[in-house]
């Protein structure tokens, strides 16, 4: 990872970029601001493969109804420094536990000066920390704000189940290996949340060279400009998933660069550079592609990891069958899928939180909707604050 002096962020207008450090922390935390300090604060974590610089489009809005917006790359990402970036063999993921994310976001919040927080606002994977923020400290997070990633809280113990008695449940209803039955499909196929956990991914996603190809595909499929008529599945079945699209799950043998480059040869280049410019032009585009490029994706990936090892998710046993109380708005893109990833997605988020708000879906819009639709995406978090 490259030491040299970075060059500034292409910010709009009253926005402004800073590193803070904290004693309580081994991060170096690279923030993005807009707004006065003592106003509100509002905290804004991005998702993958993203930044702070994400939410740029929405900050000034925030700010000029009197907020005080704070976004930051998240460990793992961009230019906050101090997190374990050692290779993937030897990185402690203990690191990049979903508990020490919330930390991150509570220590950050503390070095501004801050006992609460207004709202804590995430997108796509953001919406983790973001969600256990307003879960495990109410008293500090007043609101959560979700943006694509649904929150179904932490599953609650079996009440007096002994280990024996678990087990002959257990072998009563066999257990579904979801990835072996994908990989018996006609056209076999992985999930892309356990390949993102090899060891080849990060390398994979990070040539040499094409990684600004390969970053325009990936934000443009996921976009409203591409292909996308999100519909919820029935069952976590194999022939159900097969119903998401290749970047949510992939062909087998093939890794996301690859994925993205056949998917991309079904779209209509010069429409698709048009479109896709309207909303995140190759000046904005490039930010991501330097940033990458210095930091490579084993960061966010780790993060992945995290989720796809039980053994690494036991911290949150603390809080299981806790209902989230705060009150809590989604929304989405209409021609988002990553809803539908699970059945039933709005209902056990309902059920997971007792002041549920929305949904709110964002016509016009597809995975990023605040950099698709900022305009409204400002306007309905500004409402949901107001009114609540």
């Amino acid at each position: 990872m490259s030491t040299s002096p970075l060059p500034p962020l292409p910010l709009p207008s009253g926005l402004q970029a800073r590193q803070i450090d904290s004693s309580a922390s081994t991060l170096s935390y690279h923030i993005i601001e807009a707004g006065d300090r003592g106003s509100p604060l509002l905290i804004l974590l991005h998702g993958f493969p993203e930044l702070a610089y994400s939410w740029r489009k929405i900050m000034p809005s925030l700010a000029a109804a009197g907020y005080y917006a704070v976004a930051f790359d998240q460990r793992g990402y961009g230019r906050t420094k101090g997190w374990d970036a050692r290779p993937f063999h030897h990185v402690d993921l203990k690191t990049f536990a979903q508990t020490s994310l919330v930390r991150d976001v509570i220590i950050l919040a503390n070095r501004l000066g801050y006992q609460k927080v207004n709202a804590v606002i995430g997108h796509d994977f953001g919406c983790v920390p973001a969600s256990l923020c307003a879960l495990a400290r109410p008293d500090m997070f007043g609101r959560v704000i979700l943006m694509g990633h649904p929150f179904f809280g932490i599953p609650a113990f079996a009440i007096d189940a002994s280990p024996r008695e678990e087990e002959a449940a257990a072998q009563k209803v066999p257990q579904l290996d979801i990835h072996e039955e994908l990989a018996k499909l006609p056209q076999p196929k992985k999930h892309y949340r356990w390949y993102y956990s090899t060891a080849s991914a990060s390398d994979d996603m990070s040539p040499p060279s094409g990684l600004q190809d390969f970053l325009r595909g990936y934000f443009h499929l996921k976009s409203a400009d591409a292909h996308n008529d999100p519909q919820p599945i029935g069952t976590t079945t194999a022939l159900e998933l097969d119903k998401l699209p290749h970047y949510y799950i992939m062909p087998l043998h093939v890794g996301m660069r690859d994925t993205i480059a056949q998917s991309m040869t079904s779209e209509e280049q010069s429409n698709m550079l048009e479109r896709s410019q309207r909303w995140l032009p190759d000046s904005d585009l490039q930010v991501y592609v330097d940033e990458f490029a210095r930091t490579t994706f084993q960061g966010g990936l780790n993060w992945y990891r995290v989720t796809t090892d039980p053994a690494l998710q036991r911290d949150l046993d603390i809080f299981a069958g806790k209902k989230m109380v705060v009150p809590c708005l989604f929304m989405a893109g209409t021609k988002d899928w990553l809803l539908h990833q699970t059945p039933n997605s709005l209902e056990r988020m309902k059920e997971a939180c007792t002041n549920f708000h929305g949904p709110i879906m964002v016509e016009g819009a597809g995975h990023w909707v605040q950099q698709e639709q900022p305009d409204k995406v400002a306007e309905e978090i500004l409402k949901f604050l107001k009114e609540t």
